[in-house]
């Protein structure tokens, strides 16, 4: 889990949002992410081998998800098409991609399958628990800092995020492939 990578994609795809609005997406991100990493914790191993897959289609999948949203931002210049309004209570940005691929991404999932085999359940559960917790409160303070800034600063920022999200984007589906190779 990296915030210092995910806040300035989270503050983009979250552009505009009330306070209210954003708060319920971090919480479903979260919710989503903590959800996701305790199935991957307790059930992991057989999941991927029941299903026959590995973290490189992992990869290849969610480098793929992210590419298409970084190009619509880019392209579009306008997440309003797939982002949430404050009327939209059924949005499901909070699950995809901010929750997955972004906050329990391959990287993360692929760690907590490595910690448990070399660690074990509990400290496993604790440091997921610390980076959930770290990137709540980031999420939730983060916003408020680019607000600081201002509106145009808080834009250019966001599509330079975009294109840097198109890039790590490219990054995944290259490793993944790589890795199936």
């Amino acid at each position: 889990m990296n915030l210092p990578g995910v806040l300035p994609i989270f503050m983009g795809l979250t552009d505009g949002l009330s306070d209210k609005a954003r708060r319920k997406l971090v919480f479903q991100a979260s919710s989503t992410a903590f959800a996701v990493a305790l199935l991957i914790l307790f059930a992991g191993e057989i999941i991927f081998d029941t299903l026959g897959i590995t973290v490189n289609d992992l990869r290849v999948g969610g480098g793929i998800i992210l590419l298409v949203l970084s190009i619509s931002d880019l392209i579009f210049g306008d997440f309003k098409q797939r982002s949430p309004s404050d009327k939209e209570e059924d949005s499901t940005i909070g699950i995809v991609p901010i929750g997955i691929p972004l906050t329990m991404g391959p990287a993360a999932i692929t760690t907590i399958l490595v910690s448990q085999q070399s660690f074990g359940y509990l400290p496993t559960s604790v440091s997921l628990l610390a980076n959930l917790t770290l990137i709540t409160v980031g999420f939730l303070v983060g916003p408020g800092l680019l607000l600081k800034l201002g509106t145009a600063p808080a834009k250019a920022i966001a599509k330079v995020t975009s294109l840097f999200l198109a890039a790590i984007a490219v990054a995944m589906i290259r490793v993944g492939i790589l890795g199936m190779l």
